[in-house]
């Protein structure tokens, strides 16, 4: 009978995986996942009052809507609406919202700790996962001023540091050492992803990804990543529901002869994202050397947003009605006799986006550099398979849509240097998995051309340049 027990509980209880620490793992991981569920319900409920606010009582939604039909050729300047007051309050709006945003920040934590993304990077790397809880409340109200009045940015930078925030606040209380704080702040930034993009398995994997400009990933946050971004995607739906974010037709990978107009994609990628990176950095080096006031600057960036979305007031807040054109561009012959213009149409929107994006958030504003480069890779891709649509035979069948959803992928593998996380999560947030083959293809290429340049500057290249590994 004792031999029966002892190979019972060996069976049981074998091996290293199970024991009261990774129990407490288990149990640290599922607490920071609820956390930051909830967290980020929040943050989204503020994110649609901002937007219903400043659309409903201010008239913005009367220009955010033009692209909803996929008319780029149309909207792309919007000449007619230039009398409208309320396109005229567009050109003070994003520097309104960027300046209280920069204020808030300003009065109630530090600057460098409330950059984004980068900031969360840095502080695993280099502040042994520290971000003040503060964070939390003050970068979520900054951000929803910043974009949701118009400026040029995405909410994922801000919920990346607010879910890191909320990580590395509860291995403090806890008592955690550096390693469990600086792990259960992997976790909580993934969770953040997972959650606000609907997007679980990629937020899992940004978790592990995001912390090297390389190849090289953070093996030991993996598997809490996981478990917090399951609970908090779950958390997060039970309010916003289940569904994809974007829609798109369900296109399918069918034709080997493919593989050369996806390769033409990465070569375009490669060098659009280069050019967005060098102009986000030469913008803000710009900023950085001005003898202003952070405010001035912040104002000046915000203002010069405005200038541009007068004009073209689609680029102007997260611009996902880009995405969502580019995703059902070409389909039931939306373009048919226009393809010319609507290459030149998305090829603005990608050059325009870029500079706005730029001079809000290289200038000082609170906001993410992941959504735009959504859009931006979105928009590109469009580009590439229109023109492709419109110059190669019908056998090939090109689907410019499924163009733009590979060339988001490849975007945000070159840019951010994450191309595990960028075939999964264009995915996840189109509800289409047939094209993962073309995604792979695509981020491979780009991101290993790409190689050295990286949007956040405080990502190391490897494990070996990284002060935590040194």
């Amino acid at each position: 009978m004792s031999h029966i027990a002892r190979s019972w509980w060996k069976f049981m209880f074998g091996g290293q995986g199970l024991s009261v620490r990774t129990g407490r793992y288990f149990g640290e991981s599922v607490l920071t996942g609820a956390v930051v569920g909830v967290v980020t319900v929040g943050f989204r409920y503020l994110i649609d009052f901002a937007k219903r606010w400043v659309m409903e009582d201010l008239g913005h939604h009367h220009f955010l809507t033009h692209l909803s039909e996929g008319e780029v050729c149309k909207t792309l300047f919007c000449r007619e609406d230039l009398a409208d007051p309320h396109r005229w309050l567009m050109l003070a709006l994003p520097a309104i919202g960027a300046t209280l945003g920069y204020l808030l920040i300003k009065l109630f934590t530090s600057v460098e700790h409330a950059r984004g993304t980068g900031s969360a990077i840095w502080a695993y790397h280099n502040n042994n996962g520290h971000v003040p809880a503060m964070v939390v409340p003050v970068k979520g109200v900054a951000s929803v001023l910043t974009v949701g009045f118009g400026g040029s940015a995405g909410y994922e930078g801000p919920v990346t540091l607010i879910g890191a925030a909320c990580g590395s606040t509860i291995g403090r209380l806890l008592n955690l050492t550096v390693r469990g704080r600086r792990i259960l702040m992997a976790a909580g930034l993934a969770a953040g992803i997972a959650a606000l993009f609907q997007a679980p398995l990629a937020g899992a994997m940004f978790g592990f990804e995001i912390f090297y400009s390389s190849s090289d990933v953070e093996y030991e946050t993996l598997l809490p990543s996981f478990i917090a971004s399951a609970v908090s995607y779950s958390i997060f739906a039970c309010f916003w529901g289940w569904q994809p974010i974007f829609e798109m037709p369900d296109f399918v990978y069918d034709n080997g002869l493919r593989l050369f107009p996806y390769f033409v994609l990465a070569l375009v990628i490669t060098y659009g994202a280069r050019f967005y990176i060098s102009l986000y950095n030469g913008v803000e080096a710009r900023f950085k050397s001005m003898r202003l006031p952070g405010v001035a600057k912040v104002a000046l960036g915000g203002l010069l947003t405005g200038i541009i979305g007068f004009f073209m007031p689609d680029i102007l807040g997260s611009s996902y009605a880009l995405i969502d054109a580019s995703l059902k561009c070409g389909y039931g012959h939306v373009f048919e006799g226009i393809t010319p213009v609507a290459v030149l149409g998305f090829l603005a929107f990608f050059f325009v986006k870029a500079l706005a994006t730029s001079f809000t958030v290289g200038s000082g504003g609170s906001g993410g550099l992941f959504a735009p480069a959504l859009v931006c890779g979105g928009t590109l891709g469009a580009a590439v398979g229109l023109f492709f649509d419109h110059v190669l035979p019908e056998s090939i069948s090109i689907h410019p849509a499924a163009f733009a959803l590979v060339g988001m992928a490849g975007f945000l593998a070159s840019t951010i240097r994450i191309p595990m996380t960028a075939i999964i999560i264009v995915a996840e947030i189109s509800g289409n998995h047939a094209l993962l083959l073309p995604a792979m293809w695509v981020c491979g290429i780009s991101f290993w051309l790409n190689s050295g340049w990286s949007l956040y500057r405080t990502q190391p290249h490897c494990r070996e340049s990284s002060p935590l590994h040194r």
